[in-house]
């Protein structure tokens, strides 16, 4: 399969529209999209890099290697709840964005880094649209796990969340006739008597409203279901169906683009459940809850806040022994380069033993005050 080592370029990350420019109200649409965990992108402007709303840092390296596409580069990777997020320190304009929802396998394998020689790697595979792509990650600091450990936790973590973001049919979502809920899920109303205009007589089932999502299930098949994120809800509106007026929920094309239809009497409480979804998805839009939990252990202090300011070392200069003139006896006596031998024993009065005769100029107490 093809990999990496051809970048694909996307320009600027934004996907063709077909021509002409587009209606205010699906540029808003496209805005409010989350593209960040579905895709890969190469080279963007800056601006792509900038966190979504709900997207946390949850760690930053600073000295890592594109080891695949940009061998001997060194740069710097941010692990979001979304996403990997690399840039190189040469230029702004040499940069990944990986969407956790691509990958395929995370590995540690030895790889051939031009910065570190052979050592071990973090290798990320990833699948999208339709082609292979590899990419391999090389801590340059070394003896610090910290690219693995954090890499791979938090992917499981966003691995395992996905009823948060995704829309899912027919799930394991119901037990016993209540709502399977998610951590730090609340529900906020629970509805019942409600109609699923998928089929033509409807299906009679069960409304719960969350912080987090809308789940509907019939009441006599509890797998006959379907989660609705408000991430990944496009439009809720109510509109005329021949079962009467219905709650209409408009999916976005990366969920599938379905158009799901909902009959809820009398006309009074339909218009009460539209309000409480347009209010709770507005809300959910401004502070999106995506489900990735962490817990930040011993997270190394960044470099300003650690760097001390320097200061003059406390030390006196000491010019010599005697008088002003200052006095090298230890490297007079060391470096003596006419000295092809050791010089006559003589006895030295100070020390009452038997010495090596000094140089001209050099006493034992100048020597001594070397040490």
């Amino acid at each position: 399969p093809p990999l990496r080592d051809q970048p694909v370029r996307l320009g600027q990350g934004v996907r063709g529209t077909g021509g002409g420019q587009m209606p205010a109200k699906n540029e808003k649409e496209d805005a409010l999209a989350v593209w960040q965990d579905r895709e890969i992108r190469f080279d963007v402007q800056p601006s792509f890099l900038e966190l979504r709303k709900g997207e946390v840092e949850i760690d930053s390296i600073n000295a890592v290697e594109d080891t695949k596409g940009n061998n001997g580069e060194k740069g710097s990777l941010a692990i979001t709840n979304l996403r990997l997020i690399w840039r190189s320190q040469r230029s702004s304009r040499t940069n990944l964005s990986i969407g956790y929802n691509c990958v395929l396998s995370i590995n540690i394998k030895t790889a051939s880094s031009r910065l570190r020689g052979n050592t071990q790697a973090l290798y990320v595979m990833t699948k999208y649209t339709d082609a292979k792509f590899e990419f391999i990650f090389t801590n340059l600091v070394r003896g610090s796990p910290r690219l693995f450990t954090t890499v791979q936790a938090v992917y499981r973590a966003y691995d395992t969340s996905k009823l948060y973001r995704d829309l899912k049919l027919r799930a394991a979502i119901i037990k016993e006739k209540s709502l399977v809920q998610l951590p730090k899920e609340e529900v906020y109303n629970k509805l019942g008597g409600i109609w699923n205009l998928s089929s033509d007589q409807g299906n009679l089932g069960t409304f719960y409203i969350t912080n987090v999502r809308i789940v509907w299930h019939a009441n006599l098949a509890e797998n006959f279901n379907v989660s609705m994120p408000y991430l990944q809800i496009k439009t809720i509106r109510i509109r005329d169906s021949k079962f009467g007026p219905a709650l209409v929920i408009e999916t976005s094309r990366e969920s599938g683009g379905y158009i799901l239809g909902f009959r809820i009497d009398p006309s009074d409480r339909l218009n009460d459940v539209f309000k409480e979804l347009t209010s709770l998805h507005q809300v959910y839009s401004v502070s999106p809850v995506l489900g990735v939990e962490y817990t930040i252990e011993e997270k190394p202090e960044a470099l300003a806040e650690v760097t001390v300011a320097k200061k003059p070392d406390d030390v006196e200069i000491v010019t010599g022994t005697d008088g002003d003139e200052p006095v090298d006896a230890f490297s007079a006596y060391y470096a003596d380069s006419n000295k092809n031998s050791d010089r006559e024993p003589v006895y030295n009065a100070e020390l009452g033993l038997a010495v090596e005769k000094m140089r001209d100029g050099i006493t034992a107490k100048q020597l001594w005050s070397v040490l």
